[in-house]
Formats: C-alpha cells, structure tokens, sequence
C-alpha cells in the first residue's frame, strides 16, 4: 500500500508541476502554450559605443565620457536622446563621417585641447569603427553641430 501511495503522489505532484510550466499532463488537455518571447532576426542589429575622450590619438585618448546607443528594432540605450540620435544616423545609412559639418572660419580658439569621437559597433548587421579628432571641445561642437549623435 504504501508504494501505491507514493506513485500516487508523485504522479500528482508531476501532473501539477507541468500543469504549471505549460505542458499538459495528458494528450487530451494539450494546447499550445504562447510565446512571450520576441522574435528574432527581422531586424538586422543596429548598436553603437559612442565615445568622447580627452588626447589625440584614439589608443591613448581618455575616456571622458561613452553611451551606448540601439536603433533597431526601436531606438534605446544609455545615449539621452535615442531617437534623436539613430534618425541622424538613419538619414546617412550609419556613415558617422557624413555627420561631420566641414567649416571654414570657426568662432573657436586656437587652444589645442585634441577631443576624440569614436563610433564602433553594427549598423544594419554591417560592422563599423570610426574615429575623428578635433582641436578642442568647440572644435567637436562645431563640427557635429548637424548632430545629437554625440550630444552627452
């Protein structure tokens, strides 16, 4: 008896255990279980390390301040205004150089304070690594000033 009383009781504590992660029991009560999870793979990647860094030179510049930036399949990360940021990076196809404003006659001093930008990641499932350097913090402000890419 009490080896019917324990096969008794572990196929109930079996039939509430699946019960409760979404298997049937028996193939009478099966149905199929929704997936709450997101699909993958309709959107090809699109995410960015964005960098700003005191010294001229990217391997030995300091890293004053980074955000991360996701455009797809909806603009989020660390980056303060991602949307913003991806529909400027949308409208020159992830270019980063193509956001850079080419200037004559700049209102800046000629103080030489190098800032370096870079950009690595994927844009649209495609790898890509930029970097520009600019004389001083005006000098990146003017020159990304058709951008909130670099805005943090």
């Amino acid at each position: 008896m009490r080896y019917v009383l324990r096969n008794t009781a572990l196929t109930t504590a079996l039939s509430t255990g699946l019960a409760l992660i979404g298997i049937a029991a028996s193939p009478a009560q099966a149905e199929p279980v929704p997936s709450t999870a997101a699909p993958t793979g309709l959107y090809p990647p699109s995410a960015l390390v964005l960098a700003i860094g005191r010294g001229e030179d990217v391997a030995t510049a300091t890293v004053a301040r980074a955000v991360t930036l996701n455009c797809a399949p909806t603009p989020s990360g660390t980056h303060p205004a991602p949307e913003l940021a991806c529909a400027d990076l949308t409208s020159v196809d992830g270019d980063l150089a193509e956001l850079t404003v080419a200037w004559s006659n700049s209102p800046c001093t000629k103080i030489w304070d190098p800032v370096t930008l870079t950009g690595d990641g994927v844009w649209e499932g495609k790898r890509i690594s930029w970097t520009a350097t600019y004389g001083n913090a005006c000098e990146m402000n003017v020159g990304m000033a058709r951008s909130s890419v670099f805005s943090f």
